[in-house]
């Protein structure tokens, strides 16, 4: 534990928005005592739906992950913040960039940078096909 307290600082990121912050308990563990890298995942799934959200306004379902690595684990009590920036948008995809932060229970107010993913999510109707994103579509925060 003591090389996870040494570790350098990240700073937060200035060119992504802040989309979600949680706090993994002891119920989200896995055999090890970390938090289960699932339950990780399920919330980068959360949280880079945030901004597609906006510019698909309605349905839309996670399609590809492209990339998602593991930098550092994380622990129960961790205060994590995910940052979110739009990558592409397509005629009915749009893509996201998030990027997950850990105040550490016992430093608080320095961050360790944990995971980040590469998601992209797809507009559908109410037959779960894909539909083209609207023309009027609000422009993406940092996107």
């Amino acid at each position: 534990m003591s090389d996870l307290l040494s570790r350098p600082t990240a700073a937060l990121p200035t060119d992504k928005e802040l989309v979600l912050k949680v706090i993994p308990m002891p119920a989200d563990t896995n055999g090890n005592g970390d938090i289960f890298g699932g339950w990780v995942m399920a919330q980068v799934d959360l949280a880079g739906a945030v901004l597609p959200a906006r510019i698909v306004q309605g349905r839309m379902a996670t399609v590809a992950v492209k990339e998602f690595v593991f930098k550092q684990p994380v622990r129960v009590g961790d205060i994590l913040s995910f940052y979110s920036s739009v990558v592409r948008v397509g005629r009915t995809s749009v893509t996201v960039d998030v990027e997950v932060y850990a105040e550490r229970f016992a430093t608080q107010g320095s961050y360790v940078k944990v995971t980040e993913a590469l998601l992209t999510y797809v507009a559908i109707d109410g037959q779960g096909h894909p539909r083209p994103i609207p023309a009027q579509a609000p422009a993406a925060p940092g996107g």
